[in-house]
C-alpha cells in the first residue's frame, strides 16, 4: 500500500456468524489485477520484482486456513484495494 500510494489504511473486522468466525481484512492499496486474483494463493506466485518476495505468504495462509476447516476468499478492484475474507469454524 505504502509503495503505491505513500499511505495506506488496513481495516480488520471480525464477527461470529452461525458457528463461524469471519475475519475481513481490507486495504486501500493498488488492488489485484483480474488475471492474478485466481493465482494469488499458488505457492511461489508473485507479482513483485525479483528479490522483493517469495510468493509464499498467501499460500501459507491458505494452507493454515484450510487445515482448520475454513475458507479464504480474495476480492479486488484494481486501483481500489483488496479484501480477504476468512471463515473459520468454531470448534
Amino acid at each position: 500500500m505504502y509503495r503505491t500510494n505513500r499511505r495506506g489504511t488496513l481495516i480488520v473486522n471480525t464477527k461470529l456468524v452461525d458457528g463461524k468466525v469471519i475475519v475481513v481484512i481490507a486495504d486501500d492499496g493498488p488492488g489485484i489485477a483480474p488475471e492474478a486474483i485466481s493465482r494469488i494463493f499458488d505457492p511461489f506466485y508473485t507479482t513483485k520484482e525479483v528479490g522483493e518476495g517469495t510468493g509464499l505468504g498467501l499460500s501459507i495462509c491458505h494452507g493454515i486456513v484450510m487445515e482448520h476447516g475454513g475458507t479464504i476468499l480474495a476480492e479486488s478492484v484494481p486501483g481500489q484495494g483488496a479484501t480477504l475474507t476468512i471463515e473459520l469454524p468454531v470448534r
